[in-house]
């Protein structure tokens, strides 16, 4: 139930601030039972919060493999967004990108394919020859998109990461993190959902052109997990002799989203069963609590000097946190400015809404004016007074 605390007067608003609720923290994880996880590393994180479930050696600089794609997906979609590449492009595939080896769709040197397919190359199959061909379309160099992936990452707070190629094969000094991926996992997700279009498709396939002519080449993705998994949505594989067998695994349930990371699994199996089970935990064991939508109108306020005598006002900020499994549903106080006065913008503050839960402050957000107000004229008050003459 809502609870309704309308204060007036200024000085009761002069303190208020608008808060982005971005846990980023553990969730209190003190009725759920301990996790074992056969990796060496491990993470559970939930995607819209930030909030980190579960972790084992997080923080340890590990060789992430193919997992390093994540990265290399995540400018991908970015310099698509930001108008710099189109996924009709075409792009002629070089020498350098060709000899990747390890897993590929064996392009030839020359080749050409489009933007499109080279991403479905490396989104499904983990494709390294596709994905080095789009570090040089996109940086000018492999190199060059290289130093790109890590000002990214240091841009999202990876704080245990250093690349050293675009697709993930052992290279010294080329290393990362459980939290780090799943960082980057959550980044990708929340800013470019769009790249879930392929992390859940298990076959595709693109066409070769070369020289000798036309020929179709399939792709399989190589996440079990979208065929294992209830409610599975991606996300990246990797292994390779010195990083031993890695997953970040994503899915959601239940509006709840969550990224589950192990690094350096004994076998193949072990990494989705692994986590699978840290899945099955953060969804049996959290639940996902949360205010009103970004947008909602929750109310309305008088505004004075104005054309119109009310605004409806609606919440900023989506406030959300992740909490133990079946605890009390979301309250809420708000309070609102007396001293609203014309003219008033869409989006101008008028208030805030503090959320609780459990009778703790859960966040809180700004309260904007849904709709503008114009200022009055002589000739609006005019007419009013010969409404109400007339009332």
């Amino acid at each position: 139930m809502r609870e309704y605390n309308i204060t007036r007067g200024l000085a009761a608003f002069a303190l208020m601030i608008c808060f982005t609720v971005t846990m980023g923290s553990h969730a209190a994880a003190a009725d759920a039972p301990a996790l074992t996880v056969e990796a060496k590393a491990s993470i559970i994180m939930e995607a819209e919060t930030g909030t980190v479930l579960f972790e084992s050696k997080a923080d340890d600089r590990l060789a992430p493999a193919s997992v390093t794609k994540i990265m290399t997906i995540l400018l991908i979609y970015e310099a698509v967004a930001q108008g710099k590449i189109n996924m009709d492009d075409i792009v002629t595939v070089s020498e350098h990108a060709s000899n990747m080896g390890g897993s590929q769709v064996y392009l030839e040197p020359q080749e050409k394919q489009t933007v499109r397919d080279l991403t479905k190359s490396v989104v499904i199959a983990s494709a390294n020859d596709a994905a080095v061909a789009m570090a040089e379309y996109i940086g000018g160099s492999e190199d060059s998109f290289v130093d790109m992936m890590n000002q990214k990452a240091q841009a999202l707070g990876m704080k245990n990461t250093a690349f050293k190629n675009a697709c993930g094969l052992d290279a010294d000094g080329h290393f990362t993190s459980a939290r780090d991926i799943a960082i980057m996992s959550r980044a990708l997700w929340t800013e470019h959902p769009e790249a879930f279009v392929y992390t859940t498709t298990w076959l595709d396939s693109i066409t070769h052109k070369t020289a000798r002519g036309e020929s179709e080449f399939g792709l399989t993705n190589t996440n079990k997990l979208v065929r294992w998994y209830n409610g599975a949505t991606g996300l990246k594989t990797g292994s390779t002799s010195k990083a031993g067998y890695c997953l970040s695994g994503t899915a959601e349930r239940d509006g709840m989203k969550l990224i589950a990371v192990v690094l350096n699994a004994p076998a193949p199996t072990v990494r989705f069963q692994e986590v699978m089970k840290m899945l099955d935990y953060g969804f049996a064991h959290f639940s996902l609590v949360a205010g009103d939508e970004a947008g909602a109108i929750i109310g309305e306020i008088n505004v004075a000097k104005s054309r119109r005598e009310t605004l409806p006002v609606m919440v900023q900020t989506k406030v959300s946190a992740v909490s133990a499994k079946g605890n009390a549903a979301v309250s809420s106080e708000m309070t609102l400015r007396e001293d609203v006065a014309a003219p008033v913008a869409v989006g101008d503050v008028v208030g805030e809404i503090v959320y609780s839960h459990n009778g703790k402050e859960l966040g809180r957000s700004a309260l904007v004016a849904a709709e503008a107000a114009e200022r009055a004229t002589v000739g609006d008050a005019f007419l009013r007074i010969l409404q109400i003459t007339a009332e």
